[in-house]
């Protein structure tokens, strides 16, 4: 295949902004990006090998565009809000003195057919906004975009200790977050 119709492109639009928007946390910016990324993808749909799969092609130009756009974000000046006490509050609220689990986290038995779960996405989305910007964005480029401590410590100018705070605490907050409003488990 050399070449992909631009109307199946188009048809990955919904899937490229629910991507776009776990990651940015805007909707105009995130449907900047996906609009970006389905241009290029028309503009060099002849450069496609068809070694992988359309979807996969377009996350991967997606990927390089929010980058593009977090490193825009860090040069930037913004205002910052410091990470509250809450998050420690939650911390010493899901573990014991001894450091085991107060209520060990649910077992998910068919993860699978979960992820496929259009209701998942969502309330996994609101979890992701409820995070911290930086945990936020920190789990997403780990989890999502597959990028290595290294890089996550560059793009969000931190420390590799601090990196791996902030990834615990961002699983800790959407494992609770989850275990409320996905398992139903109120506390």
């Amino acid at each position: 295949m050399s070449a992909i119709d631009p109307e199946a492109l188009q048809q990955q639009r919904s899937y490229l902004l629910r991507y776009a928007m776990l990651q940015l946390r805007d909707p105009h910016l995130a449907e900047d990006v996906v609009q970006e990324t389905l241009v290029a993808a028309i503009e060099n749909r002849s450069g496609f090998a068809a070694q992988s799969q359309p979807r996969t092609w377009l996350v991967g130009i997606l990927k390089h565009k929010i980058m593009d756009v977090l490193r825009k974000r860090a040069r930037e000046p913004q205002l910052s809000v410091a990470e509250g006490e809450d998050e420690n509050e939650l911390v010493d609220a899901l573990f014991r003195q001894n450091g085991r689990w107060a209520s060990p986290p649910q077992n998910w038995n068919e993860p699978e057919q979960a992820m496929e779960n259009a209701h998942f996405w969502e309330v996994f989305e609101q979890c992701n906004r409820r995070m911290p910007l930086n945990s936020a964005r920190a789990f997403m480029m780990r989890e999502f975009m597959e990028m290595s401590t290294d890089e996550i410590c560059h793009e969000l100018s931190i420390s590799t200790t601090n990196c791996w705070v902030i990834l615990h605490r961002a699983r800790l907050v959407l494992r609770e977050c989850l275990d409320l409003n996905w398992f139903g488990n109120a506390r």
